[in-house]
């Protein structure tokens, strides 16, 4: 059976695999100073009950957006989480989060973290609208274009 999910602005979520390592990586960079290889991306992907991964795209199976978790006993992480810059806040990501949520409901997993810089605010604010509450944080976490590192908000939230 095939996992399928709604989107907003037309677009549907689904199951990311193999072949989406490319335009992953590409959305990945485009979003972060430092983007990961396409190899990193394509070897996550090649093992979706340990790394699942969601892709946010159109009919057309162009992808806007994805989110990529890892599973580690009865705890997941949100690895990474990107939609194209010019489709940011149109709530792809609050349906790539909702897709993992309801994927996870079968799962053992029972509490999922994330790590997200300190000025990060609109993902900060998506963050705690799903119920995530910080619980620490890593100075010099995340390095900068300016050499300046930002410090990363540990959070998580209970599942089911």
């Amino acid at each position: 059976m095939e996992k399928f999910w709604m989107a907003p602005a037309g677009l549907h979520i689904e199951p990311a695999g193999i072949r989406d390592a490319d335009p992953v990586a590409r959305l990945h960079a485009a979003g972060f100073y430092r983007g990961w290889p396409r190899e990193e991306f394509a070897a996550y992907l090649a093992d979706p009950e340990r790394t699942p991964a969601y892709v946010a795209c159109d009919p057309k199976r162009k992808i806007f957006g994805f989110a990529m978790l890892r599973h580690a006993g009865d705890e997941v992480e949100l690895l990474t989480i990107a939609a194209d810059p010019k489709r940011r806040g149109k709530g792809i990501g609050a349906a790539l989060l909702e897709a993992g949520f309801t994927d996870l409901l079968m799962s053992p997993a029972r509490r999922m973290f994330l790590e997200v810089a300190e000025d990060n605010k609109p993902a900060i604010a998506l963050y705690r609208r799903f119920g995530f509450s910080e619980i620490g944080r890593r100075k010099g976490y995340y390095p900068r274009p300016d050499g300046t590192p930002a410090t990363a908000l540990v959070m998580a939230r209970n599942l089911g």
